[in-house]
């Protein structure tokens, strides 16, 4: 069984210096690759470094709806300068975050506007945050045509219905340790109408730990852990759904499955 953890923060201070022992314990739970997401100048700074540290880690970079508020012409700059880099595969995570609402909503869609604006000069796919914010962040992709470049929804936690509208702007559908969790009816809904050729699975990690280790702290390897939930709730194998995310994987990053 091979995985492909799509969204993890591997970079994050938890994992400092200890790295390459999460990778390897990664890989004996049959998770070979993963894409490490940033979302400020330090933590895109630390994607990219992994992803030339690792040969099976590649990097996502982009600014965070938290942290929009940070988003200049420097940051854009540089941005632009790590998305050309040989092992940078999408742009994120961006979005909108009504939750906690750290920069101020104005901020965030504007630099989410302009970062998918990025993302369709350079075609790149963008991997999407949204928290609290679906009815806003639904017409900002829609109006950037964002199935013409690709996207995914991360963690996702909508409905049936949030997902097919989506879908129907040509997006995956990932799911972290949520879907393993007994309270989440919602994604357990919604995990049932993903097409096959558009489902994925991450950890988040250091967040959002899957059941059986809810409640300590997540990492990569937990993957395993996501993949068999969308497993349960499909009425499908762990190994049918780890070989079709490992396909959708490497199709919406546009990776061959050998790299």
């Amino acid at each position: 069984m091979k995985i492909f953890d799509t969204h993890t923060h591997l970079n994050d201070t938890p994992y400092a210096g200890k790295e390459a022992e999460y990778v390897e314990a990664a890989k004996q739970l049959g998770v070979a690759k993963m894409a490490i997401v940033g979302s400020n100048a330090e933590l895109n700074a630390g994607a990219m470094r992994l992803s030339q540290q690792f040969a099976n880690l590649y990097a996502i970079v982009g600014w965070h709806p938290d942290d929009s508020k940070d988003y200049d012409q420097a940051a854009e700059t540089l941005l632009e300068e790590q998305l050309a880099a040989p092992k940078t595969i999408a742009l994120g995570e961006i979005g909108l975050d009504y939750h906690w609402d750290n920069s101020p909503r104005e901020i965030q869609r504007r630099v989410f506007r302009r970062q998918l604006a990025i993302a369709r000069e350079l075609h790149l796919p963008v991997s999407i945050h949204s928290r609290d914010a679906f009815e806003d962040s639904y017409p900002i992709l829609k109006d950037a045509h964002v199935g013409d470049f690709g996207g995914i929804m991360h963690s996702f936690t909508g409905d049936a219905e949030w997902a097919k509208k989506f879908l129907d702007l040509g997006m995956y559908i990932s799911y972290s340790g949520i879907i393993s969790f007994k309270n989440a009816p919602l994604e357990h809904a919604s995990v049932k109408v993903v097409p096959a050729d558009r489902l994925l699975a991450e950890t988040d990690a250091p967040y959002l730990t899957p059941t059986p280790y809810r409640g300590r702290q997540n990492q990569p390897a937990y993957t395993r852990y996501v993949v068999e939930a969308e497993a349960k709730y499909r009425e499908d194998t762990p190994e049918h759904i780890a070989a079709l995310t490992w396909a959708n994987a490497h199709r919406i990053f546009g990776l061959k499955e050998t790299e």
